[in-house]
C-alpha cells in the first residue's frame, strides 16, 4: 500500500478535479503490476495496473488507494475490471465518498465473491486527497493561505514594498504548491499592489494549470492587469451592484456572489469554487483578506516561510485580526511540517478546533 501512495503522488499536478489513486498488484511478495491515474479523462491507476499484470492478476491482490469507481464517467468502471480480471482479494486504503461510489464499489467486489479490506494506511490517503474529501464531504476546497515573512512577523515595508521577503528556493517550492492546487485565489487589494499573474512557473514538470479567483466586490481591477490577460480560466467575484459596462473582463469570467457585512461572503464564495470542482485553494492574499478568512474559521492550513530577516515596527503585519480580551482566548495551531528551504524555514500549521 505504501507504494500504491508513492504512485498516486505521482499525479499530485495533473488530476484534478479527479483524486490522486495508485494501484499495486501482487501475487503474495511479488509485484506483478502497478500504476496510478496519470490525468483526469485517462485510465484509472487500477486498469494500468491490471494491464502490466495481464493473466498475472487471477488469483492476484490488488491495493488501491481509493474505493474503485463503480460508475460510468468519462473512464468505465474499475470495479468491473477488477472482476473481469479475476483478482481474488482487494485491499483498500480509504472508501470513496463521491456519491456515486460511496459503498458501491466496494459492494459490487463483494458480490462477486472478491475478498475486501479496507482501511489500511487511511489516514495517509486521505492526506494525500485532502482536497478531494473536503469538496464532497464539506461542499467546499481545502483552503491553503500561502505567507511569508520576517523573523519579527511582517509581511512588508510599510510602503507595501514585499519583493522579496523570502530567497529563490522557497519562492520556486511555492510554485510545487501552487501546481498541486485546483486555483489560486487573492484580492483587488494585492491586484492593486502587486499585478501579480497567479500562474505556475515549472519548466520540467507536467501540470494541470489552476484556475485563477479574483475577490473585486466593485470591480476595480485595472484594464491591462496580468489577471485578465485570459492565459488561465479565470473568476472575477463581484458584489451584485458593481458596473459592468466596459469590456476590461472579455477575457474572464465575472461572477456577482452575495455579500455579508459589507464584503463577499466566502461561504458562498467556496461553495461557488468546489461547484467547479474545485478540490485544493491556494491563497495569496494581504493580511486583511488573510487574516478574515482565518478568523472565520476557513483556512484549513497555513503554508508560512520565514525569513532570517527583520523589517522592524513599522512594517506591515501578517494578518489583520480581531483583539483578543484574554490569553486563554488565543489561535492554537499544531506544526505538521517544518524544513528548511534555501535559508528560509517553511512551516504547515493547522488551526486546532
Amino acid at each position: 500500500m505504501a507504494q500504491a501512495l508513492r504512485l498516486a503522488e505521482r499525479g499530485l499536478y495533473t488530476t484534478q478535479p479527479n483524486p490522486r489513486v495508485g494501484c499495486v498488484v501482487t501475487h503474495g511478495e511479488q509485484v506483478v503490476g502497478q500504476g496510478w491515474h496519470e490525468r483526469a479523462g485517462g485510465p484509472h491507476a487500477e486498469v494500468h495496473a491490471l494491464r502490466e499484470a495481464g493473466a498475472r492478476a487471477r488469483d492476484a491482490t490488488a491495493y488501491v488507494t481509493l474505493e474503485p469507481c463503480a460508475h460510468h464517467g468519462r473512464t468505465p468502471p474499475c470495479a468491473d475490471a477488477l472482476v473481469a480480471a479475476g483478482v481474488a482479494r482487494v485491499v483498500i486504503a480509504v472508501n470513496d465518498p463521491f456519491p456515486q461510489v460511496a459503498g458501491r464499489g466496494i459492494g459490487q467486489l463483494r458480490a462477486a465473491g472478491i475478498a475486501v479490506e479496507c482501511g489500511l494506511m487511511q489516514e495517509a490517503a486521505r492526506e494525500l486527497n485532502i482536497g478531494f474529501f473536503s469538496r464532497i464531504e464539506r461542499q467546499r476546497p481545502w483552503v491553503r493561505v500561502k505567507l511569508a515573512m520576517s523573523l519579527d512577523g511582517r509581511t512588508a515595508l510599510a510602503n507595501g514594498e514585499s519583493k522579496w521577503i523570502t530567497g529563490a528556493a522557497a519562492r520556486m517550492d511555492v510554485q510545487h504548491w501552487r501546481a498541486r492546487s485546483s486555483a489560486i485565489l487573492t484580492g483587488i487589494g494585492t491586484v492593486l499592489a502587486d499585478d501579480p499573474w497567479l500562474t505556475v512557473r515549472l519548466d520540467d514538470t507536467p501540470f494541470t494549470p489552476p484556475m485563477r479567483v479574483i475577490l473585486d466586490r466593485h470591480l476595480r481591477t485595472p484594464a491591462g492587469s496580468h489577471v485578465l490577460d485570459g492565459q488561465v480560466p479565470t473568476l472575477l467575484l463581484h458584489g451584485a451592484a458593481a458596473p459592468m459596462a466596459d469590456g476590461r473582463f472579455e477575457r474572464v469570467e465575472p461572477i456577482a456572489i452575495a455579500e455579508h457585512d459589507g464584503r463577499l461572503d466566502m461561504q458562498a464564495v467556496l461553495a461557488l469554487l468546489a461547484e467547479r470542482g474545485c478540490s485544493e485553494l491556494h491563497v495569496e492574499a494581504g493580511p486583511t483578506l488573510c487574516g478574515a478568512l482565518f478568523a472565520a474559521g476557513l483556512a484549513d492550513e497555513l503554508l508560512l516561510y520565514v525569513a532570517p530577516v527583520m523589517l522592524g515596527d513599522s512594517a506591515r503585519p501578517l494578518m489583520h485580526l480581531p483583539p483578543l480580551a484574554e490569553m486563554a482566548a488565543r489561535w492554537r495551531l499544531r506544526t505538521i511540517d517544518q524544513r528548511q528551504v534555501g535559508e528560509d524555514w517553511r512551516l504547515r500549521l493547522r488551526p486546532q478546533r
